[in-house]
């Protein structure tokens, strides 16, 4: 009985009326009818989702808990067909944009589904947005995506008339961060949490990223143009006369597993940007 209504229920406000609607320290900017596979994403190419998606009500605002918060989100919310599920997406790296494929692909399936761009816009590797800014920083930490939820789930009373029956989240690398945080402070915001290849404890995830961009500068810069060389020695050292401590390939060429082999790259490769030979 629950599905059934949820599956055919009434929309309690038309999707521009939303528009309207008063939410803490929120500004809707837009609330429009999206025709179904009509959708096309600000930048980037089109993706094959977009044509499957049903008509939906999509949602734009902006969300400023504090003076320096600018926290851009969108909520798509299907005309027809809702499952009564609401699904918070999340992003990789820095975030600084909204995840319309992860948006398209939810709505596509019977889901409302949110996305923000937690506090910046921005590259996945870019950070320069955080410095100077404490709050922008906290809206990215963990707050941006707290607050989506919040206001998402609003909006979804708001359009349909009542809550959704389940609320989720999933995403991974960072979007695993994301819910992780998300399970650790606010536990209530959702019933289920997909944290994928969380990249958590991010201050010595980081620091391991530093570590490893300085280990492959100067001396140790390998150019691209030794790199067969050094898969080669490698193969040449995993002969079949040492495969009981290399392995030995499988049809595939696939390495099987062994126990270890080394060789000297250095006598073969000069480690100079400079002077490859």
């Amino acid at each position: 009985m629950v599905l059934a209504a949820c599956g055919g229920i009434a929309s309690a406000a038309s999707c521009d009326s939303i528009a309207a609607g008063k939410f803490a320290s929120t500004t809707i900017s837009s609330a429009t009818i999206v025709a179904a596979g009509e959708f096309t994403p600000p930048s980037g190419p089109k993706a094959a989702i977009y044509k499957t998606t049903p008509e939906f009500c999509r949602v734009q605002g902006v969300i400023a808990p504090t003076a320096d918060s600018h926290i851009e989100f969108e909520v798509w919310l299907p005309v027809a067909g809702w499952n009564g599920k609401y699904l918070g997406v999340g992003n990789g790296g820095f975030a600084g944009s909204i995840g319309y494929t992860a948006l398209g692909e939810a709505v596509a399936n019977g889901y409302v589904a949110s996305s923000t761009d937690t506090g910046h816009q921005g590259g996945v590797t870019d950070g320069s947005w955080a410095l100077g800014h404490y709050e922008k920083i906290v809206d990215y930490g963990y707050r941006a995506i707290h607050e989506t939820a919040e206001k998402s789930k609003a909006i979804v009373a708001a359009f349909y008339g009542g809550a959704p029956k389940r609320s989720y989240f999933s995403s991974c690398s960072n979007g695993g961060r994301q819910a992780l945080m998300e399970a650790q402070r606010y536990p209530a915001d959702y019933d289920g949490i997909i944290a994928g290849a969380p990249a958590n404890f991010i201050t010595h995830h980081l620091a391991g990223f530093v570590w490893n961009a300085q280990a492959l500068e100067d001396a140790g810069y390998i150019p691209p143009a030794k790199l067969k060389l050094i898969e080669t020695a490698a193969v040449a050292a995993c002969t079949a006369s040492v495969a009981p401590i290399c392995g030995s390939f499988s049809d595939s060429g696939v390495l099987s597993r062994g126990r270890s082999t080394s060789t000297n790259p250095s006598q073969n490769v000069r480690r100079s940007k400079n002077n490859i030979t």
